[in-house]
């Protein structure tokens, strides 16, 4: 009863404010069938579905909700799952029913003749006055189903706790649905930061919200070794642990011998296999990496034999140090060597150990290998090396380095598993089998389908979830800058390539200046969404106002689920230049149409009823710094960002 009044109070009250929607706020979906645009907040899908019809009317929630499961042993997660989501925020008596399928309130269906459309991972969703009905012809298609229902309700269903005075209704749709591509992954980096078990559980919690299936663990690299590795307990005891730093990675001074080796940490063998259960429960795999041969640092700090390079013995796991110089580009020139020696049989031994039980605990098909920005000029000096070269008629560092990739593939393949790398292998001549993972440039992914060799599209230009997001005053300083919207642009699947060998694409978030969870978080939403349209729903279909649109909305979801993420979005975008006179000018504008712009000179904080920007700004010949604001409407919708008149100046090149 008092769900009922609720429902019909609220839709009165939504009468008016429909029409009050500014038309920037409406969707642009028009289906086949419905050419009306819906509200975001009315159905606000992400990633985009392949089809969607909305139908007159709404699913009410009842407070006795029944679930009955064609197969409840094959969709016992899911069952699960949506037991949690529906009993804990709104309150909920969520039951399964084994009889009664045509009465029950939700209905998970297994296919007993394959719908060929759908594939293993699609779903068809049907949500009407009186029930739901997801239908698929695998437990991973309901799962994704059961995703989009979810996103379907009023955004307090990602709360935590009870939630009072909500409708629990979602709009009666059509949904038909399956992905373009079927690796849809993320990359964590454990290696450079440590991330707890629990932690790692809560990123794979927000990336199946959006349909990822692949979990990429970088679990080593020089700053770190993060898995129990049995008969090699140095790995953990001391790559595992560096020095404590804060503040701009890289330039950290070196430490000291005396300073304490307490940060870091490890999972222990039981951890991973919760992990892989974990994930596998959500329908994702995890991908594990041990980077080699460059970025071994941690792995010669352990074992020191396993470097060409005397006086590796005096190596330490890096604690944010500066080890390369990168002023000539890649391969990097090595401070340090901290690579493996490709040329010392003890490398291989060791390797096999490793990637002997890697293989068993990680039910995945792939074993990522890295092979990327192995420095070279500490193999170039080193007697073993030519000694190498000269018996196995190797020319130069390239085919150094593939010797070394060829030799593991050997020992992944001798495991039952598919060795993957990062795209600089392609160049040690490869042979197909190996898989390659592209970051570089999509150009390299071209030249490795011509090979057919299968890859993964994960190119920095789109891909790259470490990079900035706006402005380099707004976050830590990395190397370069990614927006959203350029994320959006990803294509796994770029003109000139063979779509025969792409297995999918992915985002790779890098944690160098990332220290922890929330900031992982902020680093991956919303360009994980982003990411995870290009690589689920059809490219025609893809269309940035209205991604944008849903984008909004979801940002209330994370709110309600306590899920940081950045709204760089709405920050402005600065341009300085110079005038014919050498007078600087300033130019701003936005990632998002229809907001403006409101700035200050005299160290105020602008708000609406501050100039409003229209045109090229000249600074007042004192002013040293530029408050700017965006708003919407009479709503702030961007942060209060300070830009210094000083850094402009810089940036406009000499007076």
């Amino acid at each position: 009863m008092k769900r009922s009044f609720l429902f019909l109070i609220c839709s009165l009250l939504s009468l008016p404010i429909f029409a009050q929607m500014l038309p920037s706020t409406l969707g642009v979906l028009a289906e086949e069938g419905h050419s009306n645009p819906i509200l975001p907040s009315e159905i606000a899908i992400i990633p985009e579905p392949v089809s969607i019809t909305k139908n007159e009317g709404h699913f009410m929630l009842p407070e006795n909700v029944t679930i009955h499961a064609s197969d409840a042993e094959a969709l016992k997660q899911v069952i699960t799952f949506l037991q949690d989501r529906f009993s804990v925020p709104t309150g909920s008596y969520v039951s399964v029913v084994a009889d009664a399928a045509k009465t029950a309130t939700i209905r998970l269906i297994l296919n007993e003749r394959v719908n060929a459309a759908l594939g293993t991972e699609g779903y068809e969703l049907s949500v009407t006055n009186t029930h739901v009905e997801i239908r698929a012809n695998q437990a991973a298609g309901i799962f994704y189903g059961a995703q989009s229902l979810i996103q379907l309700f009023p955004k307090e269903i990602e709360s935590k706790e009870l939630i009072e005075e909500v409708v629990w209704k979602a709009p009666c749709v059509q949904v038909m649905d399956y992905p373009r591509v079927g690796w849809r992954g993320l990359m964590f980096d454990v290696a450079r930061h440590f991330f707890t078990k629990e932690e790692v559980k809560q990123y794979i919690d927000a990336m199946v919200r959006y349909k990822y299936n692949i979990l990429h663990l970088h679990l080593a690299d020089d700053e770190g070794w993060r898995i129990e590795i049995k008969g090699l307990p140095k790995l953990t005891e001391v790559g595992a642990w560096s020095v404590k730093k804060v503040g701009e990675f890289g330039n950290f001074i070196p430490p000291t011998a005396d300073e304490p080796r307490t940060y870091g940490g490890f999972y222990t063998q039981e951890d991973i296999k919760e992990l892989v259960q974990y994930a596998k429960d959500r329908f994702v795999n995890i991908l594990p990496e041990i980077d080699v041969p460059g970025h071994s640092l941690a792995i010669i700090a352990s074992y020191p034999e396993l470097s060409c390079t005397p006086g590796a013995e005096n190596y330490r796991v890096r604690s944010g140090e500066r080890i390369m110089d990168w002023s000539r580009g890649a391969p990097p020139i090595a401070l340090v060597d901290n690579t493996l020696c490709p040329a010392n049989e003890k490398v291989y031994t060791f390797l096999d150990t490793v990637i002997t039980q890697i293989a068993a605990l990680f039910p995945f098909e792939y074993i990522h290998m890295g092979g990327d920005e192995a420095p070279i000029n500490f193999w170039e000096k080193n007697d073993q090396i030519k000694a190498l070269m000269q018996r196995e008629g190797l020319k130069n560092m390239h085919q150094v380095q593939g010797y070394f990739e060829k030799r593991v593939e050997k020992i992944v393949a001798s495991k039952g598993k598919k060795f993957m790398g990062w795209d600089e292998i392609l160049d040690g001549d490869m042979p197909s089998s190996a898989a390659m993972m592209v970051w570089r440039d999509t150009k390299y992914g071209i030249q490795a389908t011509s090979k057919k060799h299968e890859v993964v599209m994960s190119p920095t230009a789109y891909a790259y979830l470490d990079y900035m997001q706006a402005d380099v005053i707004t976050e830590p300083k990395v190397y370069a800058s990614l927006r959203l919207k350029k994320s959006y642009e990803f294509d796994p699947i770029p003109a000139g390539i063979d779509p025969k060998y792409v297995k999918g694409g992915q985002a790779n978030l890098w944690t160098e200046q990332v220290y922890n969870i929330r900031q992982a978080e902020y680093m991956t939403w919303p360009r994980g969404m982003a990411i995870a349209e290009s690589v689920w729903s059809p490219k025609e279909k893809k269309n940035w106002e209205n991604f944008f649109g849903r984008v909004e909305q979801h940002f209330k979801r994370l709110d309600i689920a306590e899920t940081k993420y950045a709204p760089s979005v709405y920050d402005p975008i600065f341009k300085a230049s110079r005038a014919a006179d050498r007078q600087l000018m300033i130019e701003m504008s936005t990632e998002v149409e229809g907001l403006d712009i409101y700035y200050s000179f005299d160290n105020s904080f602008p708000d609406r009823f501050y100039p409003k920007y229209t045109e090229k700004l000249t600074p007042p010949k004192d002013a040293t710094m530029l408050k700017v604001i965006t708003y919407r409407g009479k709503q702030p919708v961007g942060r209060m960002l300070n830009m210094p008149i000083e850094e402009l100046n810089k940036r406009a090149g000499k007076r």
